[in-house]
């Protein structure tokens, strides 16, 4: 029995060992390159299943006076270097970033919900270069924000 657990023991080592070096030779840390379909697929399922638990209870406040305004502001401060001055087209720094930022009328953005968009503007998302705003923003900004957003949905020429 002592032997057959080694000789498993060993097997898994070898198999490591074998991956690890596979790994290495295949996978590369620039971000020049696009990512794969395997590792976009599974990133946005992950992605798409931890930013949905962890917005899970977040609600907005009810809409008070005008907050486009507001919104674009705030947007137009610390989004826009990257998303680009209206949202929808990203600027020579959010093309280069990996993975690219996305256009924010684009139907991935769009299919967030309020709570989620929320979310992920107040806390990042890591390894994307999507920066936590909610040390700089309140969260009454950051749901104008959110608002302005959502008015993203029809592209307008920039």
């Amino acid at each position: 029995m002592q032997r057959r657990l080694r000789l498993l023991v060993l097997f898994a080592g070898v198999l490591l060992v074998g991956a690890l070096a596979l790994a290495s030779t295949a996978v590369s840390l620039s971000a020049r390159g696009g990512p794969g379909t395997l590792e976009t697929y599974l990133a946005t399922k992950a992605k798409r299943f931890l930013v949905s638990r962890s917005a899970r209870r977040l609600e907005p406040p009810p809409l008070r006076g005008t907050t486009f305004g507001e919104g674009l502001g705030a947007f137009s401060g610390s989004c826009a270097s990257c998303h680009g001055v209206r949202g929808h087209n990203p600027t020579g720094i959010g093309r280069s970033m990996y993975p690219p930022t996305p256009s924010l009328s684009s139907p991935e953005v769009q299919a967030w919900s309020d709570a989620e968009l929320f979310w992920i503007i107040k806390n990042g998302i890591r390894l994307t270069g999507m920066p936590a705003f909610g040390d700089i923003h309140s969260d009454e900004e950051i749901w104008n924000i959110v608002r302005y957003v959502r008015s993203l949905e029809q592209p307008v020429a920039e």
